[in-house]
């Protein structure tokens, strides 16, 4: 979230896994691979203890490389942790609490909306952007329609920043840029990339120097 361009920009989603040291070099080698705005670390299945550990271990490289650091679903982690911010799929109730106690200390964004109904009324809320899609819905290599859908009336009616998730290709990162969207997220598309998580980065950041449209200052 940190230093716009004038284009859409990557959000990076943290993978689910057990090998606590091999994520933290995975997204330590995916961050060195160009831009990146924000990285959103889920919990997955962990417990509070144990996510706290690896959030712990993420923040710092997330932040050290120059991106946004925002932890899924726990403000107490967050706090703990140094983290720049809080991403939140709960209710409006939640998230209106959230906002009211830690704007502008930390980044609140929020997630959960499947509708246009939804998406409004999370929007009335203020929060810092909104995001369509499930944090691991990138089951196909291309961005879900609806996503799409959601993003492009979003993004050419409302002033709060939008991130659509995108699909397991990271050219699915353009789709979501031709929508007018803020924010491209992509998971799988860097961090299971045959080529390696640094170099989808480089990719989908070429990509989106060479095609993405333009934002008016």
């Amino acid at each position: 979230m940190t230093g716009l361009e004038d284009r859409c920009r990557l959000v990076l989603i943290v993978p689910e896994g057990d090998d606590a040291a091999e994520i933290a070099r995975q997204l330590e080698e995916a961050l060195s691979g160009g831009d990146v705005a924000s990285v959103i670390l889920p919990q997955y299945g962990l417990d509070d203890q144990a996510f706290q550990k690896r959030a712990e271990t993420l923040v710092p490289i997330v932040q050290a490389a120059g991106a946004a650091a925002l932890i899924a679903g726990d403000s107490r982690v967050a706090g703990r942790v140094k983290a720049d911010g809080l991403h939140l799929a709960g209710t409006l109730t939640e998230l209106e609490e959230a906002i009211g106690k830690f704007v502008p200390k930390l980044i609140v964004g929020a997630g959960g909306a499947a509708d246009r109904h939804q998406a409004l009324e999370i929007g009335e809320l203020r929060p810092d952007y909104i995001f369509f899609g499930k944090l691991d819905g990138d089951i196909k290599p291309e961005a879900h329609p609806k996503n799409l859908a959601l993003g492009e009336w979003w993004a050419s009616m409302v002033e709060i920043p939008c991130i659509v998730m995108g699909g397991s290709d990271p050219v699915s990162a353009l789709a979501v840029a031709e929508t007018g969207a803020e924010f491209a997220a992509l998971r799988a598309a860097v961090f299971s990339n045959p080529k390696g998580a640094a170099a989808a980065v480089a990719e989908v950041n070429a990509i989106l120097d060479e095609k993405a449209p333009r934002f008016e200052a």
